[in-house]
């Protein structure tokens, strides 16, 4: 009998974050020589300057977004992805109580604000 719990190696396909690096790569340079008007009629100096600074800002997007990829995605417990949830992810358990609603008797008055 085979385990269908996927594996850390399941979750951090390399091509699939090498590819979404990538694509925000290429969005980025091309903005980049957009707003530097690389496609407008301009001097050679201009365009090339441009160029290196769009291929500067693809560069750093690229390495940002592969090590926050993949630093977000160690975060993730590979057993706990195929659990399923059957509440709210943010309201407390019935068996949990607040710990305000601990410290304070519901018959004790409120303190008045200042």
């Amino acid at each position: 009998m085979t385990d269908d719990k996927p594996t850390r190696r399941d979750l951090m396909k390399p091509v699939q974050l090498i590819g979404l690096a990538f694509i925000a790569a290429v969005f980025a340079g091309v903005v980049t020589l957009v707003s530097m008007g690389a496609f407008q009629a301009r001097p050679a100096e201009e365009i090339q300057r441009a160029i290196v600074i769009g291929l500067i800002a693809a560069g750093v997007t690229f390495i940002v977004v592969l090590v926050s990829v993949a630093l977000l995605l160690l975060a993730v417990d590979p057993s706990q992805v195929a659990k399923q949830v059957d509440r709210p992810l943010l309201v407390p358990q019935e068996d949990e109580t607040p710990a305000a609603d601990a410290e304070r008797p519901d018959d004790a008055p409120e303190a008045p604000r200042s």
